[in-house]
């Protein structure tokens, strides 16, 4: 890691991350009835609660409408989903004026090309170990965990260790 990716995230103050491709492994599970099921890292969950005692929100910026990621978001205590955002950066404005912050106190995770856009206007973007080879290109940071296996934890881990 640089260090001026270091003293950027001394500031952060909301991570913001995609679901589908970051939170989970980007599949999509159909049972035999036709349920749709999704598959959240437990250590994910937990990168939320610990990014919540320090002061950190958690915001879930996606293209889908899922009442399971509502349904996972709500149990994790996530601050807050905004959900069938299609372009991305578009979002950021209204973000910062709710949250009183600056684009620069922002971490983005995302994963895929509709990601982009909202990657290169935050203080920090992060890519998955998975991600699409353009969006892994785009990002400040490149997790070592693919997505749906820890990304946000570890993102966390990174926040933390650097806010000492």
């Amino acid at each position: 890691m640089n260090s001026n990716l270091g003293t950027k995230i001394k500031n952060v103050k909301i991570v913001l991350t995609d679901v589908d491709g970051t939170l989970t492994d980007g599949g999509m599970y159909y049972s035999s009835k036709g349920d749709t099921m999704k598959k959240f890292c437990v250590r994910d969950g937990m990168a939320v609660n610990i990014l919540r005692r320090n002061s950190i929100f958690t915001v879930l910026v996606t293209k889908e409408k899922s009442d399971i990621v509502k349904k996972w978001a709500k149990k994790m205590k996530v601050r807050k989903i905004h959900e069938g955002i299609t372009n991305k950066e578009k979002i950021l404005p209204r973000i910062c004026k709710e949250y009183r912050v600056k684009p620069e106190q922002i971490v983005y995770i995302g994963d895929d090309i509709n990601d982009i856009g909202l990657m290169k206007v935050v203080g920090i973007s992060v890519a998955p170990a998975d991600a699409w080879k353009k969006t892994r290109q785009t990002a400040d940071f490149v997790t070592k965990a693919i997505g749906g296996n820890g990304v946000l934890r570890e993102v966390t881990d990174l926040i933390l260790e650097n806010k000492k």
